[in-house]
């Protein structure tokens, strides 16, 4: 199979590749880019682990393909946290409210809460469960994470650069 040239920003950092066709942008993300907060789960885009923002869109990065991202701004988990590695303010909220175990779905619920909030900074308790119905999570009950989501709201000040990361 002959391979393709791959040039991606990828938390503002600019990253190039020749990669086949096929690889995944999860893929690209993990092997070539040395990103592997990105998770892979059931890698047909039903989980949510692999959720990465694409142009400031939340997308499952199982179902695109790295040669689709050519030229565009992809961001993930990495890029979200702070500059000097601290906790975004979704990262803190998960944190403060027990909404994570084992970690696994944690960056796939990050991105996702994260692009959510950029969209919608005061959702209700049903749009926050509408918005994160594509991220599944097996070892807690969700509603840490919905408190999570409430007390990032608390918080207005610093919703502002969620949209800026």
């Amino acid at each position: 199979m002959h391979e393709l040239p791959v040039a991606v920003s990828v938390n503002g950092r600019d990253y190039r590749g020749v990669v086949e066709p096929r690889v995944t942008l999860a893929d690209f993300l993990r092997d070539n880019c040395g990103l592997t907060g990105t998770h892979l789960g059931c890698e047909h885009g039903a989980c949510g682990a692999c959720t990465v923002m694409l142009d400031g869109q939340a997308v499952r990065s199982c179902l695109v393909f790295a040669v689709q991202v050519d030229g565009q701004e992809v961001t993930t988990v990495e890029g979200i946290a702070g500059p000097d590695g601290e906790l975004s303010p979704v990262q803190a909220a998960l944190k403060e409210c027990h909404g994570l175990q084992c970690g696994f779905c944690t960056p796939g619920f990050v991105t996702s809460i994260t692009a959510m909030l950029r969209d919608n900074p005061n959702p209700t308790d049903a749009e926050i469960r509408e918005g994160l119905s594509g991220n599944f999570c097996r070892c807690t009950g969700y509603q840490g994470i919905v408190n999570a989501v409430h007390r990032v709201c608390e918080h207005t000040d610093e919703l502002k650069p969620l949209g800026q990361q």
